[in-house]
């Protein structure tokens, strides 16, 4: 992975996104459906892309929100439909064309007061709170973000009445009847003014930011943080949940300052990413920079991404957590400060995640339930409690309500990031402390990722990989115990290709949501045999890339 020179910097006049040209594009410009790249396609989290390039712009908007009328008359769906959006200036006139045709449609559609953003685990959780106990006129969802993207990004999530990121059949059923309006004009499509839209009867304002901030002391123990007094910091990296840290803050009497509360679609605030993007990643030790940076002011330090459906973890003692050493704590302290979750509860996890949680599920007495990439395999699980805890490497989680009840079914950025200090009130002790006492005890593994530009092409040929392309029997010096193109959780197929040994793994993989392929890998005995496991990982993808079909 080649670092660009302004990564951990502030971005350059330069390489901010022109937001009056991005917003004109997007209604000036039209996709050309015959042209792949231009279609509506739905990866792993909803349909994303950038008005420039015409892979977003208000056509894909209004089909896909034309289909999912269309899909929630099919389906019987006829409860209100929430929808929220974040901070990314294309949300904002995404928004205003989906209501426009949602209200024609006749939708009975929740909005928050005053324009205000909401986080995608504020939208789950109103849709979870209002079916609780209804079997008919069942609301769903929908989520204006491209996530932790850049600022020139769009993106579309449709999330059914589970609450959750919508499963494949759903995806697949929305995304070809878009792109069949697509290509018939738009003719199908209904569809009103904005003005007509907001003062239809069918419209309504949901107070999402009250509704889940009075809520939260049923997911995380409240008291025990105000008790201990932990001294909190956050950032909301300008995002969705810009206004729920003061009135957590308030609500629950925490020691909690909130870094900043600016809201600038170009994000010029952010400290530049690996790759000399600016994206908005509380994960990434460059784009988390102005946080680290003031580390020592706080017990604990936390940020979340653009629709705070990630946490990003910072401790005095090590700073910025690496996303599975964070998962591996929480996991730990959940399921020994849970009394009242089910003794058969389990553990999710993503393929692509740490062995450490596996072991840490062995030396706790639970099951590890392994799945796909993607958070949308953990619903079913989270909404009957079958379990406990669902978390990605790419620091996603979400986790049961105390009294083992489901909280939210997708990703959710503020609870892991109030565990955090939970766990400092209850131990005394810093989540990376825990990890530090989890890797004396059961060996520390380190990490790495590497992520290269693919055409849609490519990806097409990676996300076939097979286990007959791995000839050998051995890796970096250890014997194979299995290759793996299903996962061992739901055998589901994970879209590329993982393979194990009893001290280290790979896996391979096509992005679901950017032009690029990643290669995760993972060793227990140290860099040597990590590198040892990358470069043969490197090979098996380089022979399928230039591989003819």
């Amino acid at each position: 992975m080649i670092i660009n020179p302004l990564a951990g910097k502030l971005p350059p006049e330069e390489i901010l996104v022109n937001v009056a040209k991005l917003v004109t594009a997007y209604y000036s410009e039209v996709p050309d459906p015959a042209i792949a790249a231009q279609r509506v396609a739905f990866g792993t989290s909803g349909h994303r892309g950038n008005s420039f390039n015409k892979s977003f712009n208000e056509a894909h908007v209004l089909a896909i929100s034309q289909a999912i009328c269309e899909y929630r008359k099919l389906q019987n769906i006829n409860g209100p439909l929430f929808i929220g959006i974040d901070t990314h200036a294309l949300s904002e006139p995404a928004l205003v064309s989906s209501l426009e045709v949602l209200a024609a449609n006749g939708v009975e559609v929740m909005i928050a007061p005053a324009g205000e953003y909401t986080p995608t685990p504020a939208i789950s959780h109103a849709i979870l709170c209002y079916n609780l106990g209804r079997t008919t006129g069942l609301a769903d969802g929908i989520v204006i973000t491209p996530s932790h993207n850049p600022p020139s990004d769009g993106g579309f999530k449709y999330n059914p009445t589970n609450g959750g990121p919508a499963d494949t059949d759903v995806t697949k059923w929305v995304e070809q009847h878009a792109n069949a309006l697509l290509e018939d004009g738009l003719r199908g499509v209904k569809r009103i003014s904005y003005e007509k839209a907001l003062k239809a009867p069918t419209t309504h304002v949901y107070d999402f930011l009250n509704n889940y901030v009075n809520d939260l002391d049923s997911v995380i123990d409240m008291d025990a943080i105000r008790n201990a007094g932990v001294r909190m910091g956050v950032d909301p990296l300008g995002g969705a949940g810009v206004h729920y840290w003061p009135a957590i803050a308030e609500r629950y009497k925490l020691d909690l300052t909130v870094m900043s509360q600016t809201v600038d679609t170009t994000f010029r605030f952010m400290s530049v990413d690996w790759d000399g993007k600016i994206r908005m990643d509380p994960s990434s030790p460059y784009a988390m920079q102005g946080l680290i940076a003031l580390k020592d002011k706080f017990d604990i330090a936390f940020a979340c991404d653009t629709d705070h459906d990630r946490h990003g973890i910072v401790t005095p003692s090590s700073g910025l957590m690496p996303p599975n050493h964070y998962l591996s704590a929480a996991i730990n302290y959940l399921f020994q400060n849970r009394p009242d979750w089910k003794q058969d509860t389990a553990i999710g996890k993503t393929l692509v995640s740490s062995q450490m949680i596996d072991r840490v599920g062995a030396k706790l007495g639970r099951k590890v339930v392994e799945v796909p990439v993607g958070f949308k395999w953990f619903v079913d699980g989270l909404v009957d409690g079958s379990l406990g805890f669902g978390g990605e490497e790419s620091a996603g989680a979400s986790f049961l309500r105390r009294n083992g009840q489901v909280w939210t079914t997708d990703k959710d950025g503020l609870i892991p990031a109030l565990l955090s200090a939970e766990i400092i009130a209850k131990t005394g002790r810093d989540p990376a402390q825990m990890y530090q006492d989890l890797a004396r005890e059961m060996g520390e593994p380190i990490e790495n990722r590497i992520q290269a530009a693919a055409s849609p092409e490519q990806k097409a040929k990676l996300s076939k990989l097979s286990p007959e392309q791995v000839k050998s029997t051995s890796l970096a010096g250890e014997a194979i115990t299995a290759v793996l193109t299903k996962a061992p959780g739901n055998d589901a197929a994970i879209g590329g290709l993982k393979v194990t040994t009893e001290n280290g793994w790979f896996a391979a993989r096509p992005s679901g949501t950017e032009d690029i392929y990643k290669i995760y890998a993972e060793s227990f005995k140290g860099e040597n045999h990590l590198q040892d496991i990358l470069n043969e990982a490197q090979q098996i993808v380089d022979a399928a890339l230039s591989s003819q079909d």
